[in-house]
Formats: structure tokens, sequence, C-alpha cells
């Protein structure tokens, strides 16, 4: 198939509530500075048109996204969306997240890994998440230890409450897999993935024989047809090296990071490992806004230019979101597109592609544009411009399966200002209201319209 046509629709568990409404998103605004409606309809993209020129199926009235209270997130049957003043993208996705430790940087002590306390957390961690604009998650999870199977099971039960809201799937993370102590750590797997774990992972770093746990996860994945998802710094050429030779061609795919240990290697180290990697079309994962607790370095970002132009995918996750190895992390993947672009030399569509295309693929899932035929897995972020958005993303409005699933509103004010009636800057309260047309005025709220 090629890369300009639509892809087959991702098949949804014959529970989940997919919804079947039409939604007209008007007078959106495309990365290409089209203005456009465009009309959702089974949980894909019916159409594509120029401003104006599409209706909804069954209109019940406009929804502003700029009125309070507005659209309250959920189905719109026949419901219609004013996106003036938003820019429509592809949805992100987080290839990349730890829903067992998350939200615990400020626990009192231990962590708990009782399920109901995993579950709490992971789901208001992946809420979180799709707030920002995420509707697929990969959650990586520890099985064995202290955890035991406990927390797998409470993210798999949290994957079963989001059903309609976002993807969540599951990598099974055991400890050590070679010698005596590895067999526990085997038959823990199996059992992951019998409960319904989704892929098979670990961190072949912290195994006494990283090469011999690398070899037996890849067994276990082609045993039971998963995709690999692998904790590494890559600082180890050779053994880097192996992997590659290792993984070639595994279907349905090998993802590893965040490879940051490939920036400490010599320029032409790095650049036989990005090769390798090429062609062993193996997924590297960074995660520029820090990395895990399962790597040993805290920067989490490999070098992307130099892998991007080897040919090796790409893809950006959020690693920890508030817990003890980054006790600050948000988990918002247009911040992840930020700092590949602000720190790393990307190009703002490139690095928005890591958190949205290529995220996607290292998951599985199917492509999505803003073109007729494709999911509609959908962000809106005020702004017209790309750049622009990646800077000041507050306002979002995020699609999944054709649906509102999740909005945030920010609103900016400012103190009066003499120059603000010459001007026309926004002010706080009171007087003649904002101007609907997207350049602000006396008495609204960000310069753009009434929500930033």
């Amino acid at each position: 198939m090629s890369d300009s046509q639509p892809q087959p629709p991702h098949s949804p568990s014959p529970s989940d509530p997919a919804d079947r409404g039409s939604l007209l998103l008007s007078g959106a605004r495309l990365t290409d500075g089209r203005t456009v409606d465009v009309r959702l309809h089974g949980g894909r993209i019916e159409a594509v048109g120029t401003a104006g020129s599409l209706t909804p199926r069954r209109a019940l009235g406009s929804l502003p996204p700029g009125r309070a209270p507005g659209p309250r997130p959920g189905p719109h049957p026949g419901g219609h969306l004013d996106l003036g003043g938003y820019l429509l993208l592809p949805a992100p996705a987080d290839p990349h997240v730890h829903a067992d430790t998350a939200l615990t940087a400020d626990a009192p002590g231990p962590v708990s890994y009782q399920p109901e306390d995993v579950q709490r957390r992971a789901t208001e961690a992946a809420l979180l998440q799709l707030g920002h604009g995420a509707t697929a998650l990969r959650a990586h999870v520890r099985v064995g230890d202290v955890a035991g199977l406990g927390a797998l099971t409470a993210v798999l039960r949290t994957r079963r409450s989001l059903r309609g809201l976002a993807e969540l799937t599951a990598v099974a993370m055991p400890r050590v897999l070679t010698g005596v102590a590895g067999a526990d750590g085997l038959a823990m797997l199996r059992d992951a993935l019998k409960m319904g774990a989704d892929v098979v992972g670990g961190c072949p770093d912290l195994d006494p024989d990283p090469a011999g746990y690398v070899e037996a996860v890849l067994e276990v994945a082609a045993e039971h047809g998963c995709p690999v998802d692998l904790h590494t710094d890559a600082a180890d050429p050779a053994r880097l090296a192996r992997l590659a030779a290792m993984a070639g061609g595994l279907r349905p795919g090998v993802a590893i990071g965040p490879c940051d240990g490939l920036g400490r290697l010599p320029a032409d180290a790095v650049s036989r490992a990005a090769d390798q990697l090429a062609a062993a079309g193996v997924t590297v994962v960074c995660l520029p806004q820090g990395a895990c607790g399962t790597v040993d370095h805290p920067d989490g970002t490999a070098p992307v230019r130099l892998l991007r132009a080897a040919g090796v995918r790409v893809a950006a996750g959020s690693g920890a979101l508030r817990d003890v190895s980054n006790p600050v992390g948000r988990g918002d993947p247009l911040e992840a597109a930020y700092l590949l672009a602000s720190r790393h030399g990307l190009r703002p569509e490139e690095a928005y592609d890591a958190v949205s295309a290529a995220a996607r693929s290292a998951l599985g899932l199917p492509e999505v544009r803003v073109e007729a035929g494709f999911p509609a897995e959908l962000l809106a972020v005020r702004g017209d411009r790309l750049a622009g958005a990646l800077s000041l993303a507050y306002s979002r409005i995020v699609v999944h399966r054709g649906r509102v699933v999740a909005r945030t509103s920010a609103v900016r004010e400012y103190g009066d200002s003499t120059a603000a009636p010459d001007l026309g800057l926004p002010r706080q309260g009171g007087g003649v209201r904002g101007r609907r047309d997207g350049r602000g005025g006396p008495g609204g709220r960000d310069g753009r319209g009434d929500t930033a």
C-alpha cells in the first residue's frame, strides 16, 4: 500500500464503545495553510472540503470552542464544532510511559504496588496524557520482584476502563531472564502475555548477560507473535550490533530506547550503529523530557538527527511522569516535540512527526492524515502555525474515534493598561467583550480570541 493511500481501520475490541455518529469540524486550519471543514463519521474522516463547503449529517447546533461552557467531551452525533482559530493535527501517541510508577514522586514512603493503587495512578496518568492529546499509549510495566503480576493486572484493568477514550497497550518488563534467577522471570513473562500484555520488553542492561536477555526476549516474542520494546542506553557498540543482528526482520517489530548512550560514543561508532539499526528496521524511541528510572543517565535523548539521516525511524515518548526519575515530568507529547525542535535542531514538522506518525508506527497503529478515509484521531490546538502550537499549546481539543474525548481551555488576561484600547490588546474583565474574529480586542482574553 502506497504512503498516499488511506490505511485500513484499526479494529476495535467488540466491546469498545466506538462512536458511529457524525461530527463536523468547521474552519480548522491545516499545517499547509488551508482552512477547511472536516466531517467525521464512524470513527473515520469522511470528507475534507474548503471552509463552508460541508454540512453536518444531522445538525444539532454550532458549538464554538471559545464560548463558555463550550462542547463537553463525548459523542456529538450530527454535531458541529467550530474550530476557527485552531490548528488541526493528527493526534499524537506516546510509545513510552510508565503507568505503574506515575505520580509517585511525592509518596511519603515506598511506592505501593497494590493493584488498586496502581490502577488509580495509571488511570489518572492516562487521562492527563489524553488531555495533552495522546490518544494511544504504550505502558511499560514491571513484572516480578515486588510488583509480581499485580501492577500488570492493574494496568490491564485501566486499559479496559479507558476503552472509547484512549488506546492503552501494556509492555511486560521482567528484570532478569538469564541464569538460575532468569527461570522465574521467563515463567512470569509468559504468564504476563497469557494475561493480556501486548508487548515483550525489559532492560537487558540490568541483566548479568545482556545478550542472553535479548535472545530470550526475542524468542518469547516470536513464540507469541508479539512486538518487542527494550530499554537500553545503547552505550556498548558491540552489544548494540548484536541486538540489531538478532532483531533484524522480526515481525511485528522491535523498538529500543532511550539510546542516549549513543551520544557519548565516537562519531564513527554512532554512524555504524545507526546504519545497523536502520538495516534491521529497529525503531528508536527517545525521551526528550528526561529518561526513566531503568537507565542510569538522565538525559534520555539519542542523537536524533544522525539517526534520522541514516534512515532510522525515530519516535519520542514521555518516559517518567512525576515519579522519582523525573518529579516534574509532564507526559506531554507536544513538549517532547518542542524539545526536539528547540534543543536538537529538528524542524517543527519533523519534531511533531516523532510524536505522531513515527510514534503511531512504533505502536503498530494505522497512519493518520487529515484526509478522507483516515482514522479520526485528531488534535486541535489554538494557533495557526505548527511552530507556534509547539511553543504555546495551551488550549486543546482531542478527538478519538471520531468524538471529542478531552478538552483543555486556557484563559489569559492582563491588568488594565492605557495602551490596551489603542493597540487592541487583551485586558481583564468588564466592558466590551473581546472580538470573535481571532484578533482579540479590548476586554478579550488572549489577543487571538478568549482562549489561549
